[in-house]
């Protein structure tokens, strides 16, 4: 009956732990939208949003603490509430991502992009796709799942890059460009550490499956 309970517990925490993961799945595909449109008040709404997810962090970490402190865990089921506090530390983080570009959209006031806004929005919907496919391999304990997955981050520092690119020629054009084209260079960072993040959610369930505490790319060039 001690196990059927902690099991219960365990698959309530991973439960919210991927709600944590779809309001800030959500939230960094709407913070892109909102600067695509450039819609101040839903800017607003996501900057106001990252606080319920910041509540959302204390309160499962709290709730962790109390597991392990009642069920003096052992082995795996241990290895597995040290990684939700890892997991849920880095979904918070990349929350603020999110919310970081809700900031910018506010703080470029009623300037226009400088240009359309094509390969940001690829980003945004990599870096959730995989956020989104990293938290299923994590609750399903499917280890090579999550080695595969980082492995996509290349395609993210691909569109990084091109983004980068193109921002230089049109500061080289005309330099009073120079203000416009770092907004969008401080959005396409915060995406590109969005999908960073990804990878050590993969590595966390490496750990809970293996017990072997390893960066995947140092596994992948082995």
């Amino acid at each position: 009956m001690l196990r059927k309970a902690f099991e219960t517990e365990i698959q309530q925490m991973k439960d919210e732990i991927i709600l944590l993961g779809s309001m800030v799945e959500q939230n960094v595909l709407d913070s892109v939208e909102a600067l695509k449109k450039r819609d101040m008040e839903a800017s607003r709404k996501i900057v106001a949003l990252d606080k319920l997810i910041n509540d959302k962090r204390f309160a499962l970490e709290n709730q962790v603490m109390i597991i392990i402190a009642t069920q003096q865990p052992m082995a795996h089921d241990l290895r597995l509430l040290a990684s939700f506090f890892e997991i849920i530390s880095e979904l918070e983080r990349m929350g603020d991502y999110a919310k970081g570009i809700g900031v910018i959209n506010i703080r470029m006031g009623d300037q226009p992009l400088l240009k359309p806004l094509v390969d940001i929005p690829r980003m945004a919907q990599k870096g959730a796709d995989m956020l989104h496919r990293a938290l299923a391999a994590f609750v399903n304990e499917d280890a090579v799942a999550a080695r595969l997955i980082p492995a996509e981050d290349d395609e993210v520092d691909h569109l990084y890059e091109q983004i980068y690119r193109e921002l230089m020629t049109y500061i080289m054009a005309d330099p009073k460009n120079i203000e416009r084209a770092n907004w969008l260079l401080w959005v396409a960072h915060n995406l590109e550490r969005f999908a960073d993040r990804v990878t050590n959610i993969c590595e966390r369930t490496v750990f809970i499956v293996t017990g072997e505490l390893t960066e995947i790319n140092d596994m992948k060039d082995g």
